[in-house]
């Protein structure tokens, strides 16, 4: 029989509390709540449910997901929803991927035009040509230091070490004027491979994590080893093994966890979280699509008295999973034994 994979969540669960003994007062407790969530992803301490095949009665026990977006078990599960939410989205319009420059990149996917202030049309841009870049340039620029400064005006900007200085509003807006007379870069371009392929990109792109479950090779005594490219080096070779001290491991994964609050994927214009439903309606009525049909969720059922099913297929004979019993958080007269196999599904 072949031992189970290792998952970031085995090492948070045999060496995560002498952790955070050993670092008492330097763990943040977005930290510690990312900790707790990895280590009881997937277990009985999140409850689950079991199922059983109306065919051939093979039966699976499948505990719940913690849905944390820097849990390495679930972001990819959260990643396929994205997408597939995303794909939905899209209007028989051309596509530009924009790439605007700061000292990181931001992407994003902008359709060739919008609504029309009326609301009575839609209105295209050029074929293959969105805007003049020069001049969407500029306007990111002004726009970007307008909000800069009056985040600076409200006390919302935290300066420290060699930045203190920059508290001072004087010495703030000195620190500004060279950057509103400098180029700011901007990249617009249409996907090569249409809009779906940069939506597929930016689904792997925004729901990484510190380090996915499969970069992992083992943890022992010596400490946890792991696989990493080298992106200085073509071929083969870029592709090297690391091993650090299970303390270090944790502290670096730790470091990758995000402020509460802070939003990793932002929507604007057309696709504003706001009005994006009632924008989207409206362009392909323009656009004389059919309306989009959202499909209920498979598990759910049709009519109260009906069962719920697993939204996948019995891996034996292919028939519908029942669901027999759902419970609740820390049962453990329900762990799964070698009798019965487990299965991790995502029905959280």
């Amino acid at each position: 029989m072949s031992r189970p994979a290792l998952e970031v969540a085995d090492i948070f669960r045999d060496h995560g509390a002498a952790w955070r003994r050993a670092n008492a007062g330097h763990v943040s407790l977005d930290q510690m709540k990312v900790m707790s969530a990895i280590e009881r992803c997937r277990t009985v301490a999140l409850g689950g449910h079991v199922a059983r095949c109306e065919g051939c009665a093979h039966t699976v026990i499948a505990y719940n997901s913690c849905r944390n977006r820097h849990c390495p078990k679930c972001q990819g599960a959260a990643a396929r929803d994205w997408l597939r939410a995303r794909e939905a989205e899209l209007l028989p319009v051309g596509y530009f991927h924009l790439v605007f420059t700061l000292p990181s990149l931001i992407a994003d996917i902008v359709p060739g035009g919008g609504i029309s202030a009326d609301g009575s049309r839609w209105v295209s841009c050029w074929s293959r040509f969105f805007l003049p870049v020069r001049v969407l340039s500029r306007l990111f620029r002004r726009l970007f230091l307008q909000m800069l400064s009056a985040a600076h005006a409200a006390d919302r900007l935290k300066f420290q070490g060699d930045r203190a200085g920059l508290a001072d509003q004087a010495a703030f807006a000195a620190f500004l004027a060279p950057l509103r007379k400098s180029e700011w870069v901007v990249y617009a371009k249409e996907p090569f491979a249409g809009p779906k392929a940069v939506l597929a990109y930016l689904a792997r792109y925004t729901h990484r994590v510190a380090i996915s479950n499969r970069r992992l090779v083992a943890a022992n005594e010596k400490g946890v080893t792991f696989k990493w490219k080298d992106y200085r080096i073509e071929g083969p070779g870029r592709y090297k093994i690391m091993t650090l001290p299970t303390r270090e491991f944790i502290r670096r994964f730790l470091i990758h966890v995000l402020p509460n609050g802070l939003h990793r994927i932002r929507h604007y214009g057309l696709f504003a979280n706001g009005n994006r439903s009632t924008n989207i309606a409206r362009a392909r009525q323009l656009l004389a699509m059919p309306p989009h049909v959202t499909e209920p969720e498979t598990d759910a059922p049709s009519e109260p008295n009906q069962p719920r099913m697993l939204p996948t297929p019995c891996p034996c004979c292919g028939g519908r999973m029942i669901i027999i019993e759902v419970f609740v958080r820390c049962e453990p007269k329900h762990r799964p034994k070698t009798t019965v196999p487990a299965i991790r599904i995502d029905t959280s």
